[in-house]
């Protein structure tokens, strides 16, 4: 499993955070994220779920873009920027021991602005949460 290392300095705002996030890499974490609860958004979709406590702790994500997004330039552009997302927003707003995977929408994630992708992911965690 790979680690989202987080920013070293704060940047565009955004305050140093010191938590790393895991990568998920096993499809049935995958599967299990998406028979759980869920949230969209206009430029993300939201796949959040609790672990039990016997699971290990710590916030754990995974990136998910179909062929529906676009060839695989847009694919690969829309997860990176999913990634930079993810390692600036959860640490501050998602919770500790939940697994989040945030899907690639059509043509969206990969050309939205930062900013309203951003708020995007804040607003989906605050309703998964909710």
């Amino acid at each position: 499993m790979s680690v989202l290392k987080p920013p070293v300095e704060p940047d565009q705002g955004h305050p140093a955070v010191s938590v790393c996030l895991q990568v998920l890499t096993k499809r049935a974490d995958f599967v299990r994220a998406s028979h759980a609860l869920r949230q969209g958004t206009p430029g993300i979709h939201l796949q959040a779920r609790k672990r039990s406590d016997g699971e290990a702790s710590g916030i754990r994500v995974g990136f998910t873009c179909s062929k529906k997004v676009g060839n695989a330039v847009a694919r690969n552009r829309a997860k990176r920027r999913l990634r930079e997302v993810a390692r600036l927003v959860l640490p501050e707003h998602g919770k500790d021991g939940w697994d989040y995977v945030l899907v690639g929408r059509h043509q969206i994630t990969a050309t939205l602005p930062f900013d309203a992708l951003t708020a995007d992911l804040r607003r989906a965690l605050r309703k998964v949460h909710a």
